[in-house]
């Protein structure tokens, strides 16, 4: 087939990119100068370009993003599958043991931490979601990787990255490996200025280092039927040399390189600024109060080694022995001429004002508001708050902010979970082997292929073709990995249920309605657990009914064979009796109870 992409359209792609990466040079350098107030190194080269290294410097901004992440480990999110359809139970139920184990060959825990540290200190984490090739020796496989916002370039006023014309993803490669991967290729190039680089601790040399480009972009196309589609395709390419183009592939030149037509890349922004798919983080919101928080710091600390250190005016005309006047250990110090108070005088500093100290309280107030990092947050309270429901509350209360950013990362890992599957749906042609974990944390191991989730045939009816259905899902998000706090929490609700009866199948209706009232984690499952008990003690109640029915006919017309029945009867009802629970004493309110349920049922 003739070849689409050329060199002519290599470097018009890469001109636009060029467009590109000069629409978000604001973006990049606020990147840069956040990841040094990150580092605390943001007093390094002042204003004036004066070196000021050594300048007083405080950990705030960082306890306040630390803060943020430990809240975003501790719900840790897992996917939950549902069907959209009933014959695709089955289906969901694979998918929500696979997701989980493709996500840990990923080593997605540690993407998942990458992508929130990111997030909190630059506003936007990216995570690219491709289907890798190389993987499982050539048979290929999802490959779920962090991507720096440096190295990723988009149509600039673009807010949704889905509506970008182009998207490119670069990556600098040393020339010499370049070479030996592709030999055919002139490769010559000097990455050094092609991409906005940190301020590295160690010096790192990028002129023999090639730019790696892969570029995506979107096509539309028309069938035949004269419906229109959106096709995502895919070129991969180093100056001049295409390594790959999927336009240029039989398999891929009209299906597009992959089939749900999207970018893979699925931005995560904590706080959204319009005409831009990235947002600013924390550190853009509170690096000046932390500024001045510093600069106050260091205003009280010159004050506090001037005053610790003393000096002393001294006359011209008296002449003193500066030498052993400076040493300590002298004892004696020689002066010429008359002493008095008038010729040697200490210099003395007055006390810093309340107010500088008082103004440096009031930033770091100013810096835990602002960041919805209060006391409350990290465990620890103010004067006169010790009841634990009280701290509890306020803890609670405390965490809107974390809730609210945690909401929008399972947003966004939602949208991974969706573009995972349809991969799967792509790809997945031959059955997987995954270790999965079943019921009650039994290890299993289960093969899975894209079978389920392919367009399924409808059949036919009343001689139409009725057509085919692709399987869709939703996917619900919930924590998998809890805070300590709120594991006890669910336990001690555990306690009181169990200690207030609410097991008892005796109590199974007045349990139901009880726990339709409340809310918390795995409700349904209590729920569901409770009615199938209840129901189970009312046939065993029953068969206890109908069994003691028989033995009284039996024991009317065959008595002998009554007595022999006997001994097992007994043991029967003596093991139902041990199965159920004791029932609770009565109490009065029982009693109206039960009186009030004779009343309206008097059979």
């Amino acid at each position: 087939m003739p070849e689409v992409i050329t060199k002519k359209e290599i470097r018009e792609a890469t001109s636009r990119m060029k467009k590109y990466k000069e629409g978000k040079t604001n973006l990049e350098r606020r990147i840069i100068e956040n990841e040094q107030w990150w580092k605390m190194r943001h007093f390094q080269i002042d204003e004036n370009g004066e070196n000021n290294s050594k300048k007083s410097k405080s950990a705030w901004l960082f306890n306040s993003i630390a803060n943020k992440h430990a809240d975003a480990m501790d719900n840790y999110p897992e996917p939950c599958v549902l069907p959209r359809s009933f014959d695709d139970d089955e289906t969901a139920k694979q998918l929500s043991s696979v997701l989980p184990v493709i996500l840990e060959q990923n080593q997605y825990e540690q993407v998942y931490s990458d992508t929130w540290w990111y997030k909190l200190k630059q506003g936007t984490g990216v995570k690219g979601i491709f289907w890798d090739k190389t993987k499982l020796n050539g048979l290929g496989d999802i490959t779920i990787e962090r991507v720096d916002l440096l190295n990723l370039f988009w149509e600039p006023g673009c807010k949704d990255i889905q509506k970008s014309r182009d998207l490119f993803c670069v990556e600098l490669i040393d020339n010499d490996i370049l070479k030996q991967q592709y030999p055919d290729a002139n490769i010559s190039g000097n990455g050094d200025g092609e991409v906005s680089k940190y301020i590295y601790e160690d010096h790192i040399d990028k002129t023999n280092k090639s730019l790696v480009i892969d570029w995506y972009y979107k096509k539309t196309v028309t069938d035949e039927n004269g419906r229109t589609d959106t096709k995502v395709h895919y070129v991969k390419y180093v100056n001049d040399y295409i390594i790959y183009a999927s336009e240029n592939d039989i398999d891929y030149a009209q299906r597009g390189y992959y089939d749900h037509g999207k970018y893979p890349f699925v931005f995560d922004t904590l706080f959204v600024v319009e005409g831009s798919p990235a947002g600013f983080g924390y550190i853009d919101v509170m690096k000046d109060c932390q500024k001045y928080i510093d600069e106050l710091d260091w205003a009280i600390l010159k004050h506090s080694k001037s005053a610790s250190k003393k000096r002393w005016l001294v006359s011209q005309n008296c002449s003193i022995n500066e030498d052993e006047f400076a040493d300590e250990t002298k004892p004696f110090v020689h002066v010429t001429g008359s002493l008095t108070e008038d010729y040697v005088r200490e210099i003395t500093l007055d006390p810093l004002e309340a107010t500088v100290s008082n103004h440096r309280i009031a930033k770091i107030d100013e810096l835990k508001e602002t960041s919805g990092n209060r006391d409350f947050s990290q465990g620890s309270t103010s004067s006169g708050v010790t009841a634990a429901s009280a701290i509890s509350a306020l803890m609670e209360a405390g965490s809107k902010l974390s809730r609210d950013m945690l909401k929008s990362a399972y947003r966004a890992f939602q949208e991974e979970c969706y573009l995972v599957i349809e991969l799967i749906r792509q790809f997945y042609d031959e059955p997987r082997t995954f270790r999965i974990t079943g019921e009650m944390g039994v290890q299993e191991f289960t093969a899975f292929s894209n079978s389920g989730l392919v367009p399924q045939a409808q059949g036919t009816d009343f001689g139409l073709d009725l057509g085919s259905r692709v399987p869709i899902f939703d996917i619900n998000v919930t924590a998998s990995k809890k805070s300590t706090y709120s594991k006890m929490a669910q336990n001690e609700l555990a306690l009181q249920f169990y200690g207030l009866g609410f097991f008892n199948p005796d109590n199974a209706d007045s349990t139901l309605a009880c726990l339709e009232m409340m809310d918390f984690d795995g409700k349904d499952k209590i729920m569901q657990k409770v009615q199938q008990n209840g129901t189970m003690y009312q046939q065993m109640q029953m068969m206890a009914s109908q069994i003691a029915q028989l033995s009284q006919i039996i024991s009317l017309d065959h008595p002998e064979m009554a007595q022999q029945m006997m001994p097992d009867i007994q043991q029967g009802q003596q093991q139902q009796q041990m199965s159920v629970p004791k029932e609770k004493t009565a109490t009065k309110a029982d009693i109206t109870k039960d009186v009030a349920n004779n009343m309206a049922n008097p059979e």
